[in-house]
């Protein structure tokens, strides 16, 4: 992944963060912060004035990470994620809440639960849910329970906005485990 600071903030870009500040200083549980801060998310997806041009620039060999906002006080985190196709992430769980909306193409998400392995053979990863997202569509979760990996589904470079509840900024990532385990 390749973290890049963005070269400017655009005036809608800066609505949506005082927007996603405003939700955040309510200080509400993770899952009820997720919820409303993707309903702020969604109406921005997929207009044309939302990134600057720079900002949907992707990777040739793995999705890139733009940091678009950090707010001061490490709260909050707004990143776009450009995907060129067939790019995905490992399988990995997050640091904290998180809500994530497709700007441009399709995203596949494939979501899992954490079992305990039949005999002695300790845990494996349980698939429990395969979701396509597309433009405008948005979705949120807070830990635990937050096992997944996410991939570029179309054949077109993909973008999505998440929106993390820590800094990734100084984090460097918003992934706290990545999961090597056998999965069914």
């Amino acid at each position: 992944m390749t973290t890049t600071t963005p070269a400017r903030t655009t005036a809608r870009m800066a609505a949506l963060v005082s927007e996603i500040r405003t939700v955040v200083e309510r200080g509400l549980a993770p899952d009820l912060t997720a919820y409303l801060v993707g309903e702020r998310l969604a109406p921005h997806l997929g207009t044309s004035d939302l990134l600057a041009p720079e900002q949907c620039e992707g990777h040739a060999d793995r999705y890139r990470q733009h940091i678009l906002h950090a707010e001061p006080d490490g709260s909050f985190s707004v990143v776009a994620l450009v995907w060129l196709p067939g790019q995905e992430t490992s399988i990995h769980d997050h640091v904290s809440w998180c809500v994530a909306g497709v700007h441009q193409g399709a995203e596949s998400e494939r979501r899992y639960r954490l079992a305990p392995a039949a005999g002695t053979h300790g845990a494996r990863l349980v698939p429990t849910e395969e979701v396509v997202n597309g433009q405008g569509d948005v979705c949120g979760f807070a830990p635990p329970g937050d096992i997944h990996q996410v991939r570029n589904s179309c054949r077109t470079t993909a973008i999505s906005l998440h929106v993390y509840g820590a800094d990734v900024s100084r984090l460097g990532s918003s992934v706290r485990r990545v999961y090597t385990l056998p999965t069914d």
